[in-house]
């Protein structure tokens, strides 16, 4: 497998980390965004869109660039490096990312191009309190009234759900999970923001009779549609964590060089430089894993399993690197005028979106059994 980038993924990454380095390249650019509403800068995003990033996997018949998975990993790592809030995997994967799946042609054309042209901020209104990352809606139930819908039920957490201009709901019909659009203007939804540990934004969304209409033109369980997109978005969740750890680890070694103790720099102390490059080794695994996961989406594979694969190295990877950056950088580590504190907090929070690693970990161990049994020393099995 080649895990090179061709030349225009190249200029693509050169494109888009110059945007953000000038976006956020200072972090306490970032702090003063995060800390007002809607949590990311509106500038920012339009400039994404007026690069083509918001429409990258989109078909350009519904107004996006046609490009694939590799394309939308190289944006992801860049958000990461800079700890950039804009809403990119959670509005252009997730949200954009079920209307192409299940949408009708009209509906994709409206809401894609939208997001698209970044005058569409669409959020996933699919967990629910009390569940555990379930593909299948449960509390949120859909009536019929003729040709039309109405939802009733509470979606929590719903990333960026405040700001949203369009909601992509889950919920249960005849027992099964249909896909609505809710607008944000829609009667009889209510919704309280919040901000996140991560300096992110979140919300408790309300339906009550609130009108809604279908995703798509059938009333087909949408479960296994559910399940592939959360799938794409863990995956591009991997790549944003990918450049947040890659940019703790550079942080950490220059401290490391630069940092002195007992009148050397801490660098030339052995056990220190061990455990960076433990830290090393940790995000080149991680960063092969999700690399290869795109591929598999690319493919056409199973793209449940390899972001399954994916979440799990990630995890394991972003707990290791986060911890020991800030146990590398002593007292000023834990401070929140320091960036390491953020890139773990980012870190722990992508961590426990869509499903932690312990639960994939959960997930593939249940599979192990559907392999074949290989003795290490080539005898055969005969048990």
């Amino acid at each position: 497998m080649d895990f090179t980038f061709d030349s225009e993924q190249h200029d693509l990454r050169e494109a888009v980390r110059g945007l953000l380095e000038r976006a956020y390249g200072d972090a306490e650019q970032r702090r003063r965004v995060t800390g007002t509403d809607p949590g990311f800068d509106e500038k920012t995003w339009a400039r994404m869109a007026e690069m083509g990033l918001l429409g990258l996997p989109f078909a350009e018949e519904h107004g996006g660039m046609g490009a694939g998975p590799i394309e939308v990993a190289v944006v992801a790592e860049e958000i990461g490096r800079v700890l950039a809030p804009e809403p990119f995997v959670e509005a252009v994967v997730l949200a954009g990312g079920l209307v192409a799946a299940a949408g009708t042609d009209e509906q994709r054309t409206e809401v894609l191009g939208g997001i698209a042209e970044g005058t569409t901020l669409a959020a996933v209104a699919h967990a629910e309190p009390g569940t555990r990352w379930s593909p299948s809606a449960s509390a949120v139930t859909a009536t019929r009234d003729g040709d039309s819908w109405s939802l009733s039920g509470v979606k929590e957490p719903v990333l960026n759900g405040a700001r949203a201009d369009v909601l992509v709901v889950s919920a249960v019909v005849d027992g099964g999970t249909a896909l609505f659009l809710v607008r944000g203007d829609a009667a009889g939804l209510t919704r309280t923001g919040y901000r996140t540990h991560d300096g992110g934004r979140a919300a408790h969304v309300r339906f009550d009779g609130t009108p809604a209409d279908l995703l798509g033109t059938d009333l087909a369980d949408r479960t296994s549609v559910v399940e592939r997109v959360l799938a794409e978005a863990r995956i591009g969740y991997a790549h944003e964590a990918i450049g947040s750890m890659d940019t703790a680890l550079r942080t950490t070694a220059e401290y490391l060089k630069t940092r002195k103790q007992f009148g050397v720099t801490l660098n030339r102390f052995q056990a220190l430089t061990f455990r960076a490059a433990d830290m090393y080794v940790s995000l080149e695994l991680a960063r092969s894993t999700a690399l290869w996961a795109s591929m598999v989406q690319d493919a056409g594979g199973d793209v449940v399993a390899a972001a399954d694969r994916a979440r799990l190295q990630t995890s394991r990877a972003g707990r290791h690197i986060g911890k020991e950056a800030i146990q590398l950088h002593g007292g000023i580590g834990v401070t929140a005028e320091y960036t390491i504190g953020h890139h773990t907090s980012r870190l722990t929070a992508i961590d426990h979106l869509l499903g932690d690693g312990e639960w994939a970990l959960s997930r593939l161990a249940a599979g192990v059994d559907g392999h074949e049994t290989v003795d290490p020393l080539g005898a055969p099995y005969t048990g």
